[in-house]
């Protein structure tokens, strides 16, 4: 993997505690895989906290799709649900000690009694289950599959329902179910739905179907196939897993209680300079793209800057709550150092996200040529690239007929005899 596909060290070293602490424990991939999986974990954790952006309202939930093959680290996103564990048991426990005590009372038909509340759901159900457990929510769902498969095998044959289930949610639209054979009858306003996912490159297609339907552009993509070695096993003395529970438990599930107990909901905002430096980076990024031809990967564009905002709302909370700075009586402003998290790990999906979107044509670059056009400078010149084509052993001639294809396939132009330019920056 190429250095502008790695989460940036600086990015590591100034994470809010406790992220900072969890990551700690890992080196590598697996480093990359925790972050962005306790991310979207976290951000189906944050009750009534919700920014205004495009002129809606929207909340923290985030949806990752971790890719890569079989047997390379990528299992090392089922420790995130430790730090949910608690919370899902809560609101699991109290929901059927209602339901059981509502069917006591003899004056209530059972079937006016709550149901069951979940943090967290399955992925392998189906679509009318994802409404009812929507419905039913607290404050929204988490769905964390460390196989894509999962999800994929349950929607076989109910694609175009549950793919409309995770477009609206991702925007907080209203979903609406009718199915006389299931008795189901919902509707469901502001539907909230965090998800973390997992899989190999030939799990994506299948659940994601089209680059086109807007499903694609609504996840965060992180990819990678590097061959990590053996690991040692024996490397560590304790159950990894007992330190999200742990920190779930002392950290996050206070943080959820005194959010969700709040009497209002409280605003996260940018900074007018933060506005001002989300602008001119949306920009750079849109411009960069619509010039290259790549018009089709504008709404990537678009969405991740919503992304980006979700990303800062978690972290600013998260630091916040940590250094006990937290007041619910105002407003939450982003902090400096979480904006420019949220911005370089935005910057760094979104090249992800170009890599498999052109996986999605028959014009996609092998993992050689992707690794070398972004090894080189956004804007290069002939020479450099035969000089980064001989490291990879690719003759001269080999090169220059790969400049001619890169450009009709529209991952570089031509500013000029000699000199290029790609996109993404």
């Amino acid at each position: 993997m190429d250095n502008n596909m790695i989460i940036n060290e600086q990015v590591y070293q100034n994470l809010p505690e406790p992220l900072k602490q969890l990551t700690d424990l890992f080196k590598d991939r697996e480093r990359d895989i925790v972050l962005l999986s306790c991310l979207g974990v976290l951000s189906g954790c944050l009750p009534k906290v919700y920014g205004i952006y495009g002129g809606s309202k929207v909340y923290s939930n985030l949806y990752f799709f971790i890719v890569a093959p079989a047997a390379s680290g990528k299992g090392a996103v089922k420790y995130a649900i430790g730090l949910v564990k608690s919370i899902h048991e809560k609101i699991k426990n109290d929901s059927e000690k209602e339901a059981k005590d509502c069917k006591k009372n003899k004056d209530i038909d059972n079937d006016d009694c709550p149901g069951i509340k979940y943090k967290i759901i399955a992925g392998n159900t189906s679509s009318s289950q994802i409404y009812s457990s929507l419905a039913d929510s607290h404050y929204g769902s988490i769905i964390l599959e460390s196989e894509a498969d999962s999800i994929t095998g349950a929607m076989t044959n109910d694609w175009g329902n549950f793919s409309d289930v995770l477009r609206k949610a991702f925007h907080h639209e209203k979903l609406s179910i009718t199915r006389k054979k299931d008795n189901l009858n919902l509707e469901i306003d502001n539907p909230r739905l965090s998800m973390v996912l997992c899989g190999t490159p030939d799990q994506v297609k299948p659940l994601i179907q089209s680059k086109e339907n807007g499903l694609f552009s609504r996840f965060m993509y992180f990819k990678f196939k590097n061959y990590s070695g053996w690991k040692d096993v024996f490397g560590y003395s304790e159950d990894i897993s007992k330190h999200f529970e742990s920190i779930g438990n002392d950290c996050i599930y206070p943080l959820y209680g005194k959010l969700f107990q709040n009497p209002s909901e409280i605003e996260f905002k940018f900074s007018l300079e933060q506005i001002e430096y989300f602008n001119n980076l949306m920009t750079h990024i849109s411009d960069s793209v619509f010039e290259n031809n790549s018009e089709d990967f504008i709404s990537n564009v678009r969405r991740h800057g919503l992304i980006l905002f979700r990303i800062a709302m978690v972290l600013t909370v998260i630091r916040n709550y940590n250094k006990d700075n937290l007041d619910l009586s105002q407003e939450i402003i982003c902090n400096n150092v979480d904006y420019d998290i949220a911005a370089s790990l935005t910057k760094n999906l979104l090249r992800h996200a170009l890599q498999i979107f052109s996986e999605f044509n028959d014009t996609l670059l092998n993992q050689q040529e992707d690794d070398l056009l972004f090894s080189l400078n956004e804007t290069f010149m002939r020479k450099e690239a035969i000089e980064k084509a001989e490291k990879f052993g690719i003759p001269e001639r080999t090169m220059d007929e790969k400049l001619k294809q890169w450009r009709k396939k529209k991952v570089i132009r031509k500013l000029k005899h000699g000199k290029y330019k790609r996109i993404l920056g």
